[in-house]
């Protein structure tokens, strides 16, 4: 295709379609997915690259741990199996957590996209497996050989045929065969439907390859994102936050210097690697760090190969974010999450109209393992959505998964396929950061197994002890915390038994707020007390007003609410700011 033709609205014609082809290959995966992780969780992600292995569109289906870290991996592929070795119909593997997302769950699939004997593209995806044996999924490991079954990158199909010697390997390494290979089959079938809609479109507009037209879309996307960071002021901000940890707190320190039209962060002060599987590679930071900056100065830019070009991201080896092999990984998501909450933090000195405060972050990753009545043994994943921060223009969202992007899964969902009952679930009051803008809510769960035998619960939570905190005067969200319906405290980051017939409960951390909880809209509290997210208690206490109870509703008391938040007993109990109690300012 010559690069006359490329004028603006043949450009965004052919744009729009790579957006629709790479969103029908992700949409492939989710219907054909044997697993609610994949199926309902959308725990996944799908990108189109060209020849050189850039990424060109990626799927609004997805996670920017799996699209950003997939970004950067083709080359590893490609180098371990090279292009001219390629035939049509083949499809390569691989779950390395250093060359892609990780951890070993993660499997990612790349396919070449042949026409008239020639590659054009591939396309790839990368998505969540149930099992993938060892441990289990979790962050009790030692070494990551513990975590499961490791897969170089290797070819998944030749020439359309199953490579069955891996597969073979794979059904005996797991704890789902079933599930597990049949995901294995959508994501190389997904990668097909992506391949054929790009051919059709190929042909339909009469283009040898996409070449000329990934240099357009990446050099626009470049240049956009150079132009956003060069509206920052030129500097060096700098943020540290906290998360748990396995059993001590993490440090997590950032700096971030904007020269000109590049960026450079530095994660150099965080804590060193862990023992345990809370581990991050650098990819996997690379890939948070790339999408909080985003969120924040570029969220229209495609996010594609160009939006990267300006950004640099270093970590000292052997930190908590650059953990060297053979480091455990499992739950690494646990401190990966919480990046994008670290750059806003920092970036907040530059642009507090455009970051978030903390929010939950980390995933609520839970694992189940056991035996149905029956006595078949099962395993089952499900994750979960505490409070997002607060934002400069609105309230947090609620029991929503940032910055993973992932879905909870329908209770009856869970309940249809496996044997997990969930008997309680709801928000959970109280639990928001207050500001002028509060955090989200966390929410809190029961749960129990059907089952005449103990079960294991693999417990991958955060903010048990490191609450989200507040941005510019906004107090921190609630902590989070697991336990048994007796009281008894469970461990926020290991395998543990629990008896039948035992139930758990899973309380979801808050969001920080944004700003003075005294500036807070009183109708905007009375409401929040009107759904019983908030108690009168609490609304007195800490935004200052006084409500009173009507017929089924609140209002607040105008008169007694100007004069208690104009007092200083009511500012002494806002509780703006204060220290973080895991050792922050």
């Amino acid at each position: 295709m010559s690069g006359s033709r490329l004028d603006p609205i043949l450009l965004e014609v052919l744009w729009n379609r790579l957006v629709s082809v790479v969103e029908e290959q992700a949409r492939a995966l989710m219907r054909t997915s044997f697993t609610s992780v994949v199926r309902e969780a959308g725990d996944l992600s799908a990108g189109l690259f060209d020849r050189r292995g850039r990424m060109v569109a990626q799927a609004v289906t997805g996670t920017p741990g799996h699209v950003n870290a997939m970004a950067t991996s083709v080359h590893h592929f490609l180098r371990e199996i090279p292009a001219e070795t390629l035939q049509e119909g083949d499809a390569m593997i691989t779950n390395h957590p250093w060359q892609t997302s990780g951890h070993l769950n993660d499997f990612t699939v790349i396919s070449p996209i042949f026409r008239d004997g020639d590659i054009v593209a591939y396309f790839g995806n990368c998505c969540h497996a149930l099992d993938v044996g060892g441990r289990g999924l979790g962050a009790d490991a030692r070494q990551v050989y513990e975590e499961g079954l490791f897969v170089p990158v290797t070819r998944l199909f030749v020439r359309g045929e199953p490579n069955e010697e891996l597969f073979r390997l794979v059904r005996a390494n797991v704890r789902a065969p079933f599930e597990v290979v049949g995901d294995l089959y959508a994501q190389a079938g997904s990668n097909d439907v992506g391949g054929e809609r790009l051919v059709e479109m190929i042909e339909e507009f009469d283009l040898e390859d996409i070449e000329s037209l990934s240099d357009e879309i990446c050099t626009r996307s470049e240049r956009a994102m150079r132009e956003a960071i060069e509206a920052l002021p030129d500097g060096v901000y700098e943020n540290e936050a906290y998360t748990d940890g396995f059993d001590e707190p993490i440090r997590l320190a950032v700096s971030i210097r904007v020269d000109g039209d590049e960026m450079h962060v530095d994660y150099a002060g965080s804590s060193p690697q862990s023992e345990r599987g809370i581990n991050v590679v650098l990819n996997y930071t690379a890939a948070y760090t790339t999408f909080g900056i985003k969120c924040a100065i570029s969220p229209e830019v495609p996010n594609n190969d160009g939006s990267f070009q300006p950004i640099h991201v270093t970590a000292p080896e052997g930190s908590i974010l650059n953990a060297v092999h053979p480091a455990p990984v499992g739950a690494r998501h646990i401190v990966g999450h919480f990046l994008p909450g670290v750059i806003h933090g920092a970036l907040a000195h530059a642009i507090p109209d455009k970051v978030l405060a903390q929010g939950a972050d980390s995933l609520w990753n839970t694992q189940i393992t056991g035996q149905r009545e029956s006595g078949e043994h099962f395993t089952y994943v499900f994750f979960s959505g505490g409070g997002m921060g607060a934002r400069p223009t609105g309230d947090g969202l609620s029991a929503t998964a940032f910055p993973s992007g992932i879905r909870g899964v329908p209770a009856e969902v869970i309940e249809s396929i496996s044997p997990v009952l969930m008997h309680r679930r709801e928000f959970r009051p109280d639990s928001e950061g207050p500001g002028r803008h509060r955090g989200g809510f966390g929410q809190e769960m029961e749960i129990g197994v059907r089952s005449n035998s103990p079960w294991v619960l693999s417990a991958m939570y955060d903010r048990t002890r490191c609450p989200a905190q507040g941005i510019l005067g906004g107090s921190p969200g609630g902590a989070g915390a697991v336990s048994t319906t007796d009281g008894r405290e469970l461990h926020p980051k290991r395998q543990q038994r629990i008896e039948a017939g035992e139930r758990v409960v899973l309380s979801l951390p808050g969001g920080g707020g944004y700003g003075d909880p005294l500036g807070r809209d009183p109708a905007q509290v009375a409401a929040d007390a009107e759904n019983s997210l908030v108690s009168v208690e609490r609304a007195r206490q800490v935004y200052g007003v006084v409500l009173k109870e009507g017929p089924g509703s609140y209002a607040p008391d105008r008169e007694a609410t100007d004069l208690l938040r104009t007092s200083s007993t009511t500012q002494e109990k806002s509780g703006r700011g204060g220290p973080d109690p895991c050792g922050g300012p």
